[in-house]
């Protein structure tokens, strides 16, 4: 069985009254026609239609039971807010990977800065996480170089959504790499990690995470089966990822969010066209290593 970290799992609610905060948030009112916006995912994703949960209904200690019988030795959260992350680190020391999710709309200047610091001095976290695709604003902007600026001080990774979005409110390259590029130039000893493989700029993703040190890529909201499949655009991920690249491609399975079971993504992610020695760096080795578990 191989060990694996997971850039990005959707865990059960820990409690009814979060639940019932998250179908709140869920039936609020969003401005404009039915579908606009976020809503869009909602028709072109079968997972993502009215009513859909991509967080499993399991009772927390049992998810976590299944994902160390399955080998799966870290994980990264998906979803959830930073008070949840916090609740799940406590709980389970050393099974989640925590990603500080600094909102630059929602927390402004140095709040935003001292808020990273304490979640990752205090709280244990141990990344921060950027989201274009949430604060409506490329990751390259230069509000966000505060955060990264702290981020290089810790010590810690910076994964950066970096994939087409479908909400059609706002321009659907929002994360596109180029942004990671700029990054990259701007802080050289900071390490990056492009989060959902760059899609569909696959090969200008590629190319960018071999021409800086420290730009890594993950998989996260894609399907393995999918990668190695002729005419999906993957094909340079593939190719790269198994020779020049093969030290910086990490996993994300998305077990929730596509909609299929753990063991079908495992098998898929082991069926694909890579060596052996490979698909161990893209399933562990790599994240391990930026992690600082290595």
């Amino acid at each position: 069985m191989p060990r694996i970290i997971d850039m990005e799992c959707s865990v059960p609610y820990g409690a009814a009254a979060e639940a019932k905060a998250a179908e709140a948030k869920t039936a609020e009112a969003s401005p404009g026609p039915a579908g606009y916006g976020m809503a869009n995912y909602g028709r072109i994703f079968r997972s993502r239609r009215e009513g859909a949960d991509h967080r499993p209904e399991v009772e927390l200690d049992a998810y976590v039971d299944q994902l160390g019988k399955l080998g799966i030795v870290r994980s990264v959260p998906f979803g959830v807010s930073n008070e949840e992350t916090v609740q799940l680190l406590r709980r389970f020391p050393g099974r989640f990977l925590g990603l500080a999710r600094i909102s630059i709309n929602a927390l402004k200047g140095m709040s935003g800065v001292r808020e990273l610091e304490r979640l990752v001095r205090d709280e244990g976290f141990c990344a921060l996480g950027v989201s274009a695709l949430v604060d409506c604003i490329p990751a390259s902007d230069r509000r966000y170089y505060p955060l990264y600026t702290k981020a290089a001080e810790l010590d810690i990774p910076v994964r950066i959504y970096s994939s087409m979005n479908y909400a059609n409110d706002r321009p659907y390259d929002l994360g596109h790499p180029r942004h990671l590029d700029q990054v990259a130039m701007d802080f050289p000893e900071l390490k990056l990690i492009g989060g959902l493989g760059g899609w569909p700029w696959v090969n200008e993703m590629v190319a960018l995470v071999r021409r800086h040190p420290n730009l890594h890529v993950d998989t996260s909201a894609h399907r393995a089966r999918y990668l190695g499949q002729a005419g999906s655009g993957w094909e340079m991920l593939i190719q790269f990822g198994n020779t020049l690249i093969q030290d910086k491609v990490m996993v994300g399975l998305s077990a929730g969010l596509v909609g299929q079971p753990y063991e079908t993504l495992i098998q898929e992610y082991l069926g694909l066209p890579l060596k052996d020695t490979v698909k161990e760096k893209w399933l562990y080795r790599n994240a391990a290593r930026v992690f600082g578990l290595a």
